[in-house]
C-alpha cells in the first residue's frame, strides 16, 4: 500500500466532497495552494503538522487521512485489519512513525500506534474544529511530555491521558529512548453533537 497515494486521494476526495477549490482549502488550512497541489498529486511528503492543518480545515481527524478511499456501496468492508494491511507513515520532520490499526469498516473509534523518536517534538497549532474529536493516549513504552493548551503532563509507561482536540497540542519525547503509545480517537457524528 502506498500511503502517500492514499493521503493524496483522501485529501482530494474530501476537498471535492465539499466543493472547495485548492484556493479555498489553502485559505481555510493556511497551507499554501502549491503545497496542497503537490500533496494531492503525490509529489510531496507532507509533515504531520501540515496534515493536521488540512484535516482540521476539512473537518476530519488526522488518522482519517490514512484511510483508503470510499468503496462502492456494493462492497462490504472488512471488520478485520491484518498487520500487513495497516498503513504506516513516517513524519519527514520528526521521524515519528504512525500505524493505523483500525479495520476499513466504519467505526466512530480509530486506533493508531505511534513510535516517537528520542528528543523529538511535534506541535499541532490548530485548535477548534468543525468535528468534535476526542482522543486518549496510552503510553506503552518510554515517556512523553504532552501539552494541551496551557496544561502539561509528563506521562510514563502505563499512563493514559484523555483530551478533546480543540486546542493546540504538543508531543515531546524528552528522553534518549524511543517512546511508544496507542491513540484511541472518537469523532462524534453531527447528529450526536446536536443532542448534547
Amino acid at each position: 500500500m502506498d500511503v502517500h497515494r492514499t493521503i493524496a486521494q483522501r485529501i482530494r476526495d474530501l476537498r471535492d466532497a465539499k466543493g472547495w477549490s485548492l484556493d479555498t482549502l489553502a485559505e481555510r488550512s493556511t497551507v499554501s495552494r502549491s503545497n496542497i497541489s503537490l500533496i494531492e498529486r503525490g509529489r510531496s511528503s507532507p509533515t504531520a503538522v501540515v496534515l493536521d492543518k488540512l484535516a482540521t480545515a476539512l473537518g476530519v481527524s488526522l488518522a482519517s487521512l490514512f484511510e483508503g478511499t470510499e468503496e462502492p456501496a456494493s462492497i462490504e468492508l472488512s471488520p478485520h485489519s491484518s498487520l500487513r494491511d495497516q498503513p504506516t507513515w513516517t513524519d519527514p520532520a520528526s521521524g515519528y512513525v504512525r500505524r493505523n490499526l483500525s479495520p476499513p469498516v466504519w467505526s466512530p473509534i480509530q486506533l493508531v500506534e505511534v513510535e516517537f523518536p528520542p528528543n523529538k517534538q511535534v506541535t499541532y497549532e490548530t485548535g477548534n474544529r468543525d468535528a468534535e474529536i476526542y482522543q486518549q493516549i496510552w503510553i506503552t513504552e518510554g515517556v512523553m511530555e504532552i501539552a494541551i493548551g496551557d496544561q502539561q503532563w509528563q506521562l510514563q509507561t502505563g499512563d493514559c491521558l484523555a483530551m478533546k482536540l480543540d486546542r493546540p497540542v504538543s508531543y515531546h519525547n524528552t528522553s534518549r529512548r524511543p517512546a511508544r503509545y496507542l491513540v484511541a480517537l472518537c469523532t462524534l457524528p453531527r447528529e450526536w453533537q446536536s443532542k448534547k
